[in-house]
């Protein structure tokens, strides 16, 4: 999997493609970014020290999912709430090493953090601790250094985590491989990043003005922008936001209002051979487009579903005489046509 480098306009153009995915399901992605948030609220209620810790080793699961949901929406189908939790039925073990290993690099960090002035700190909200005016300056000093230095060390952990998520779920990529992979991504491009992190910043500072609404915006849009940048800078391609209605609505116009099933039944007599043409066409549509525009598949066991050509991990997919399926769905449907051939 080659790593792309892009310009530093890229940054902004994330966030603007990332709110044009959640424009187009909005009620949708609100409720799935709101789920973890309810999460680890009920955890650190019910298990005041421990439940935000668990909740870390469990974060890039639902960030995986939040990606698989992406994919989904990125080719034409409805994002649902299940999408959120895939990541406990596949690749779970993955998942939760990336966690941890994010975990414990914030538990070194908050002990520098603490032993270079965040005690001066941590003394003075929690204990009420003062400080005579003599020592105000250096306490304050050391308080702004060790801010800094979490600071700094935060930043490469960040860019270790950020892809890590993606390419295990959707490329088979082991925990450590992933992490160096997205380390290496962001690396190559520091100032798309930095352009992409100080409009998110920028943004947030809004946010506080409508601390509600702005919330529930922002958050969607940066997971959503998070899979752009991935998708452009792994795979070398841009999102293609669907540009027709996201859900599917019914044509009134060309639906059957009467009530006389002889009527209805002679209607459909009658534009039997149009629809059979009109499927036939949209079959070979289909086929010469998956023909002309299939892409080289990335690095991990990929491979492309027979029905919808979507990429699916090999090792998840339903393997039949050579081809392979993302559902049973599918392969019922394959079955179903198989079967509808007339036998020479």
């Amino acid at each position: 999997m080659e790593i792309r480098q892009v310009s530093a306009i890229h940054g902004w153009y994330w966030i603007v493609q990332g709110f044009q995915m959640f424009r187009k399901a909005p009620m949708i992605w609100m409720l799935i970014c709101f789920i973890p948030f309810l999460i680890v609220v009920t955890l650190a209620l019910l298990i005041p020290m421990v439940g935000p810790l668990i909740f870390m080793l469990i974060a890039p699961v639902f960030l995986a999912g939040i990606m698989v949901a992406c994919r989904e929406q990125e080719q034409g189908r409805q994002i649902e709430v299940p999408h959120l939790f895939i990541g406990f039925k596949t690749h779970t073990a993955p998942l939760i090493t990336v966690g941890g290993i994010f975990l414990v690099g914030l538990l070194i960090i908050y002990s520098v953090f603490l032993s270079t002035g965040g005690s001066d700190l941590i003394a003075m909200l929690e204990r009420g601790k003062r400080y005579d005016s003599s020592e105000i300056g250096g306490i304050s000093s050391n308080i702004l250094s060790s801010f800094l230095m979490v600071i700094l060390l935060q930043i490469p952990l960040l860019m270790a985590f950020i892809f890590s998520p993606a390419l295990i779920v959707l490329h088979n990529f082991s925990p450590v491989n992933a992490m160096k992979k997205s380390f290496q991504a962001c690396i190559r491009n520091i100032i798309p990043f930095f352009v992409y992190n100080l409009i998110l910043n920028l943004l947030s500072i809004i946010v506080l003005l409508v601390p509600y609404i702005g919330l529930v915006i922002l958050s969607p849009v940066l997971f959503a922008s998070i899979y752009v940048s991935y998708k452009e800078i792994l795979l070398g391609e841009p999102v293609k936001v669907p540009t027709d209605d996201y859900y599917s609505t019914t044509d009134y116009q060309k639906a059957t209002w009467s009530n006389n099933e002889e009527e209805s039944a002679k209607e459909t007599q009658d534009h039997a051979p149009v629809m059979k043409e009109t499927q036939a066409e949209k079959k070979e549509q289909k086929q010469s487009i998956r023909t002309e525009d299939r892409t080289e598949i990335p690095e991990g066991d990929i491979v492309h579903c027979h029905q919808c050509d979507i990429l699916i991990p090999k090792e998840e997919a339903i393997r039949f005489d050579g081809k392979y399926f993302c559902s049973s769905e599918h392969f019922q449907e394959y079955q179903a046509e198989m079967s509808a051939k007339p036998r020479k």
